[in-house]
Parts: C-alpha cells; structure tokens; sequence
C-alpha cells in the first residue's frame, strides 16, 4: 500500500497560488455546485453555492475581484464548458461582499468569504447548493475526497475553459504543520492539508474541497512557485469553524 509519502512524490510540478492540475476533466454538470467568479466575461476565482443566494469562497479572491465601475462583477453558476453559451449556465451579479473580519493576507488566517448574489438562482439538476460539515472533529487521514476548478492546467499555461478536477486525500494535520514549518502560516485549528497525484492551481482559489457529498473546505493557498507541491502542499480553509459565522450573514440577508 503507497505511503503518503509516496503518493506526494509522484505528484507532477507545475506554477500555484494556492484549473486543475494533474487531474481529469469532470463529468459535466455533475458538480452542480460549481460557480466561476468572473469580472467582465473572465474567470479569476472559483466559489461554490452553498444556497440559492449565496457562494462561498475565498477571501483572499476580494483582491482579485475587486472591480471599479467599469468593470462587471458575476457568478457564473450552470457551468461546465466556461465557452460554451448554448450550455444554459447563468450569469448573475454579486450584489455584496462578506469577507470575514478576522482575515489576514499575511498569514491566510479565516480564509473565507460569502457573496451574496443579486438575485436567487433558478435551482435545476444543473444548479444546486454543496451541503458542508457540521462536524467540527478532524477528517481522518487518508479520507479519499475531491477537488475541482477552471484554473491553470500547466505552470506557465492557461486556464482551462472546462471544468477539471482531480482526488485527494486529507493528510495529517502534524505532517501538514511540519510541512509548512517556519513560514508561520499553518493553522491546525483552521486549515488542513491534502494529497495526491493532482490538486488545486492559480484559478482554483476559493473551490470546494469536497469529501462524500459535502464541503469540508475552501482552496486557500499552497507553494508560491509550484503547484501541487510536495513539499508545501495545498491548503484549505476548514468550513466547519466557520459555521456560525456563515449562518449569522445568511440570515441577515
């Protein structure tokens, strides 16, 4: 049986913020979930619905979306082929930004955001809300689980028009620290590491890290220059500590 060390090895360079890399195109609309975070008709993050009016994702994407009067700010939810406008996804407007208060772009700490779109989106087989964990206990390690994204494919590539995605598994939270040791950025508390031959890339930020049918994380961050990394691997902003804070902003609306 391949050790994590092993699966970690094998896994292919490539360039990262921390679609897809190393992974395989997803079944269409099988990640109904799924939203592309767009400013004028481009993709610049990933997010995911969580209800009929409201995406979450990162909040380090606040930068990358921030727009000024000129510019169109849309959650593209439906999709699956970003190029495709006979595949009947929708473009909705953000209406407000939720980002959350305690978020640091040093250390990546709180990670997190909700968008509130303009307007409800229509609910189908292709448009439907992620359930997250509600349980605050760690996954345990090696919990096969997923990760999707329209970001880069290649370290110097472009983005991927179709919607990749790749498996993971959770790793443990000691080895991630270790890891990540003297950068100060780790948080057990409120992070968590994975593994496997593909992951998330510059484009990803802010998808769901998905085990079962339920979202137990937001793509945060991982290696500056590498993508997937082995010895920096990627991070994820853990959903469930989170979870009053999601419902207090949800139901203020």
């Amino acid at each position: 049986m391949m050790t994590i060390i092993s699966l970690l090895l094998i896994s292919l360079s490539a360039h990262v913020n921390v679609g897809i890399v190393n992974g395989k195109e997803a079944k269409p609309h099988s990640r109904p979930y799924m939203v592309s975070l767009q400013i004028n008709g481009h993709h610049n993050c990933c997010g995911f619905l969580i209800s009929d009016q409201f995406v979450l994702t990162a909040a380090h994407c606040q930068k990358k979306l921030s727009f000024n009067r000129n510019e169109i700010l849309t959650a593209v939810v439906g999709a699956h082929d970003l190029k495709n406008k006979n595949e009947g996804s929708v473009r909705i407007r953000v209406k407000s930004y939720h980002q959350h208060p305690d978020y640091s772009s040093d250390t990546r700490l709180n990670d997190i955001m909700l968008l509130r779109l303009e307007k409800k989106v229509k609910l189908s087989q292709n448009v439907e809300p992620i359930s997250l964990m509600k349980n605050k206990k760690d996954i345990k390690s090696g919990t096969a689980c997923s990760v999707a994204g329209w970001g880069k494919l290649q370290p110097k590539g472009s983005a991927s028009d179709r919607l990749m995605e790749a498996n993971v598994a959770i790793m443990k939270s000691t080895q991630c620290k270790n890891k990540w040791k003297g950068s100060e950025k780790y948080s057990v508390s409120k992070m968590m590491c994975v593994f496997g031959r593909g992951g998330s890339c510059k484009g990803d930020s802010g998808g769901p890290l998905v085990c079962g049918k339920t979202a137990v994380g937001v793509t945060s961050f991982g290696d500056v220059n590498v993508c997937n990394s082995p010895e920096h691997p990627n991070v994820y902003t853990k959903i469930s500590v989170y979870l009053k804070w999601i419902h207090k902003i949800i139901i203020k609306k």
